[in-house]
């Protein structure tokens, strides 16, 4: 069952999104999340930012990247 609180903070992104984006946070917590060289990610940032791409590469709506 999703977080209301989640929800409120991440309306703008869909429920795919949401979804990929608490799991690379939950990851990131325990110490299991890597970024694409492999090394253990420990910024919440950087967490949220692979949730996001994960997310765009399922074809998710998320707001496209800031250059």
């Amino acid at each position: 069952m999703k977080n209301k609180l989640i929800n409120k903070i991440m309306a703008k992104y869909s429920d795919k999104a949401q979804d990929k984006v608490h799991k690379a946070l939950h990851e990131e917590k325990e110490g299991t999340l890597k970024s694409g060289s492999g090394k253990k990610v420990t910024s919440r940032k950087q967490a949220i930012a692979i949730g996001l791409s994960e997310a765009r590469k399922e074809g998710a709506k998320v707001p496209k990247k800031k250059h």
